[in-house]
């Protein structure tokens, strides 16, 4: 799915549109998502930045022990951190750890309770 074709697409400058959102590959227990690289126009692209591992799993509290482990010597930046929480759609977060390298997690179910 390209950019331009969201209704994301107006927050972005048009030569962005071209730009792959989101793309999945999946083959049996082999799940591989990937995006271009869409960060605000303040962060400068480099090594570590230009890319995502994206972390799935089934609950909060399963992504919640990994997340908070990164979480101890992540940048705090509020462009790219956000706690792990639950959103309509189910639980996510993001952050980049020591080494710059960007984690999204993202969860179908709700924290139960």
């Amino acid at each position: 799915m390209k950019l331009g074709d969201t209704p994301m697409k107006d927050q972005f400058p048009a030569e962005k549109h071209g730009r792959i959102i989101y793309a999945q590959l999946k083959n049996g227990a082999i799940d591989i998502s990937a995006t271009d690289w869409m960060a605000s126009p303040s962060l400068e692209p480099k090594p570590g930045n230009t890319f995502s591992i994206y972390v799935v799993g089934e609950t909060y509290e399963e992504l919640k022990a990994i997340f908070d482990k990164l979480a101890e010597k992540a940048e705090r930046d509020a462009r790219t951190f956000m706690e792990i929480s639950n959103l309509p759609f189910g639980s996510y977060g993001q952050l980049t750890d020591t080494y710059g390298v960007s984690w999204i997690f993202k969860a179908d179910k709700k924290e139960q309770g």
